[in-house]
């Protein structure tokens, strides 16, 4: 701890007050009556290829709402709030689904994949995900979640890592603080060998759920398992990476890149097509230049943020996160920077996803024990002592911007873990009994309206709203470019773009 406190003193309270936050935001479009529209993404939001703040996950019917990097929390939320305000008034009798888990869905095959338009990297966006649904199904892809991008001035790739380590370690604390998917609707897991228990009429959950987007259920491969991916540095990462993106995978290379009659089946058949199919908590991250590879950008310019991955969408709040959340996440990213991160090793590495799927699966209950090295402690225990320890963490934010914002968001987590009825699975879980019969779509669908005709009433000024139609404009005029500008065939792009040596920054530039 004094350790901690020393580094977190030397740190100073410029590089505090530079911390810098944004949020990728994944919702269902469903209709009025809770099942999923199988619309094309709205031509009034623009082109989903080009547009910089509203785009699509996996599906069409998937939306994914961006802020930009913002030094303020509240900023940051009041842009995710405006984007959202845009988007519910270009959506017509539709609605964003307000949960993780998806609402009541139609067969596999009939989840639209997004649509990008004909330009080469329209399409290959097109083709990894149907690579996607290929190989884990479309249901899987329909998950949604907040991604939490967070960067620090003045850190190098090393101190990144350091922070990744420890983040892995102890992201069972914000399964346990902001998970929000104990229950599912049971067409879910129709088909599926599963641990759920039934709950209502159409409905199934885990009592002491917290997360089960994150665990079995959720976005999980048991081939990319096997990877054991190392964080001990950024050439470890990379190398470890690269194999997978490299060579053939045989159960991928049965499936063929193409079926009979031409079309792609997917965009690679190694275990990953590309960078972003392997599934994590966290991701280092880096912005990557028009037709560069993300590997590349890291290997060749170093990390510039961390992407946190595991966040589920809080149905009781408008945008799915709130500003207090994302003061948390502030303080609980710097433990991770500050405290000591030994090296990760195999085992660990086994250790962590066991604690992940327990923690995910069980969190709630009061006597879950968590592996901690090769000692077995309790989840709350455990979560306690690290949140006393983010007390100074808290403090020093707050005296390096003002006000008392991060110790009362501190503060609001310790009540929750000495409460644990105030948790968003336990909320979750109470509400959907108590009022809607254990009916996991009826719960969501009520908060799902109630959240649309809210961002109906706010009110968005003129100006920002011809500011949106001008955004959205320019972006489908953008898609029209560069499907303009593409030559040669698909097939041969597809090859260059892939080949091996653009994972390598001593030959791609």
């Amino acid at each position: 701890m004094n350790r901690l406190i020393d580094r977190l003193n030397a740190l100073g309270r410029e590089r505090l007050a530079g911390l810098r936050r944004g949020v990728e935001k994944e919702s269902l479009r469903v209709r009025d009556d809770g099942l999923l529209a199988l619309t094309p993404h709205p031509k009034a939001l623009g082109s989903a290829l080009t547009h910089a703040r509203i785009t699509t996950d996996f599906s069409e019917s998937q939306l994914e709402l961006i802020t930009g990097v913002h030094a303020d929390a509240q900023a940051c939320l009041d842009e995710l709030t405006e984007i959202h305000q845009f988007v519910a008034r270009s959506l017509g009798e539709e609605r964003m689904w307000a949960a993780s888990m998806p609402c009541n869905l139609p067969a596999d095959e009939t989840i639209p994949i997004g649509r990008y338009g004909t330009s080469h990297v329209g399409r290959a966006k097109s083709i990894y995900r149907m690579g996607l649904s290929q190989r884990y199904g479309r249901r899987m892809q329909t998950i949604s979640g907040i991604h939490y991008n967070w960067s620090m001035p003045g850190l190098s790739s090393a101190e990144y890592f350091a922070l990744i380590r420890n983040f892995r370690r102890h992201s069972f604390v914000l399964l346990l603080l902001f998970g929000a998917s104990p229950a599912v609707c049971r067409c879910f897991v129709e088909g599926r060998e599963h641990e759920l228990q039934p709950l209502g009429e159409g409905s199934a959950y885990l009592p002491h759920a917290t997360s089960l987007r994150m665990g079995r259920l959720g976005y999980q491969s048991d081939a990319q398992a096997a990877l054991a991916v190392s964080y001990n540095s950024l050439e470890d990462y990379a190398g470890s990476l690269e194999g997978a993106l490299t060579r053939p995978f045989p159960p991928y290379e049965q499936l063929g890149l193409r079926n009979l009659g031409g079309e792609y089946n997917q965009l690679a058949t190694s275990l990953l097509q590309i960078e972003n199919e392997f599934y994590g908590t966290i991701r280092p991250k880096r912005v990557i230049r028009r037709g560069e590879r993300p590997l590349h950008a890291l290997r060749q310019r170093g990390v510039e943020y961390i992407e946190v991955r595991c966040l589920d969408l809080d149905p009781f709040e408008t945008v799915g996160i709130s500003v207090e959340t994302m003061r948390l996440i502030d303080v609980f990213l710097m433990h991770c920077l500050l405290a000591d991160s030994p090296p990760d090793s195999p085992g660990e590495i086994a250790r962590l996803a066991r604690n992940q799927h327990l923690s995910a699966g069980q969190g709630r209950d009061p006597e879950l024990r968590l592996e901690r090295g090769y000692q077995s402690v309790r989840l709350t225990d455990w979560a306690r002592e690290i949140l006393d320890q983010c007390r100074p963490i808290a403090e020093a934010l707050d005296a390096a911007v003002g006000g008392e914002a991060h110790a009362a968001a501190l503060q609001a987590a310790l009540g929750r873990m000495d409460d644990p009825r105030r948790l968003p699975s336990a909320r979750v879980l109470e509400a959907l009994r108590s009022d809607f019969g254990g009916s996991y779509s009826g719960f969501v669908l009520n908060q799902s309206s109630a959240i649309h005709a809210e961002l109906l009433r706010r009110p968005l000024a003129a100006e920002r709203v011809a500011h949106f139609q001008v955004e959205a404009k320019a972006s489908i005029e953008a898609q029209r470019a560069i499907e303009a500008a593409d030559t040669g065939g698909f097939e041969a792009w597809r090859q260059a773009y892939l080949a091996p040596s653009t994972l390598s920054p001593a030959v791609a530039g």
